[in-house]
């Protein structure tokens, strides 16, 4: 594997998905000028078990919720997506059917029609999210599953360099929960995985794998689906989603992960159930109104921009497409008129 893994196609093929959509970032392109010379160089350091990952580059998002973003330098990026091409084939085959984030095929749209279809079909809905997601992934767990499916020991030396190079990196972000058996060396876990890395997004759903089949093999649940931490599980008797819930809890514990469980109540399909910014009932959905007033708003600087002649009509043009593009899947015809009714577009002053 890990022949394959440094071969110079495969980081060839890294390079390219790393530069996607960033070639023009200083970054990427001071790598591409000496880009034979900077594979060779990864080439040799990956072969000679000699790389060693950079420091990341950290800045917030609050939109929705405040979100520590951890970049890290380009090369690194190129090696997460040469190890990715790798392992990723490995779990992909194992994964749920149900688990839609960062998943070819899958995604936000996917994940909605599928929990519409089982609004539809089930009375309750039993809606979790885990707490601290990505600064309570513990190493040690996530080490031991994925060294499960992989046996090829320089692969393992890699995944290890990554994943300390991401240890302490939320630890800020992290409140402390001790679990049954911890004594005060817990505190000292490796933990976290920053949020930015492709290897997180994947390790993601490794880690929360063996949670997906216990829901839906142990538990038999036959309506259950799961986006990174949000998940759901569907049942036409509140009695039995209370006591999913508390065989959930005990489960994720071995994990090491906790839910929200105050927020974690059944509801009726019929009330909608809320679900990556929208209201999802059993026969529509309806955008949140934070989702609408967060656009407005944009929509109002960007119309001030483009009036003063800052931006252009296509840079306006392409931000009002790409929410209108978004919010199609729902039922937003009459949102959309009303939006753009009391937003007119007027020219730029000359």
């Amino acid at each position: 594997m890990y022949r394959a893994l440094t071969a110079w196609d495969n980081l060839l093929l890294a390079y390219r998905q790393a530069g996607r959509g960033k070639r023009g970032k200083p970054s990427a392109a001071g790598f591409e000028r000496r880009l034979s010379d900077e594979l060779f160089r990864l080439q040799q350091e990956l072969q000679s078990l000699t790389y060693q990952p950079g420091g990341y580059t950290h800045f917030t998002l609050h939109e929705p919720k405040r979100r520590k973003i951890s970049a890290a330098p380009f090369r690194d990026r190129v090696v997460h997506h040469a190890l990715c091409n790798l392992i990723e084939p490995l779990f992909e085959r194992r994964f749920s059917f149900d688990s839609y984030a960062n998943r070819s095929g899958k995604g936000t749209h996917r994940a909605l029609d599928r929990l519409q279809a089982f609004a539809g079909r089930f009375a309750y809905a039993l809606r979790c999210d885990i707490r601290q997601h990505f600064p309570s992934l513990d190493h040690a767990v996530l080490r031991a599953t994925l060294r499960r499916h992989i046996t090829d020991d320089d692969t393992r030396w890699l995944i290890d360099q990554i994943l300390a190079s991401g240890a302490g990196v939320l630890a800020a972000e992290y409140a402390m929960v001790y679990f049954p058996g911890d004594d005060l060396f817990a505190l000292e876990r490796p933990r976290g995985l920053p949020i930015g890395n492709l290897t997180s997004q994947f390790w993601s759903n490794c880690y929360l794998d063996p949670f997906d089949h216990f829901v839906q093999r142990e538990l038999r649940c036959k309506g259950y689906l799961r986006y990174v931490d949000d998940f759901v599980l569907f049942s036409d008797y509140k009695i039995e989603l209370y006591a999913w819930k508390r065989a959930l809890i005990e489960r994720l514990a071995g994990l090491r992960l906790t839910i929200h469980e105050p927020q974690s109540q059944v509801i009726p399909c019929v009330h909608g159930i809320p679900w990556l910014g929208w209201v999802v009932y059993p026969t529509h959905r309806r955008l949140k109104a934070r989702n609408v007033v967060k656009f407005t708003r944009r929509l109002e600087h960007n119309l001030d921009l483009y009036e003063a002649g800052a931006i252009s009509f296509a840079e306006l043009d392409a931000s009002v497409q790409g929410w209108i593009n978004h919010v199609r899947y729902g039922d937003t015809w009459g949102l959309r008129g009303h939006v753009f009714d009391t937003h007119p577009i007027r020219p730029p002053h000359p």
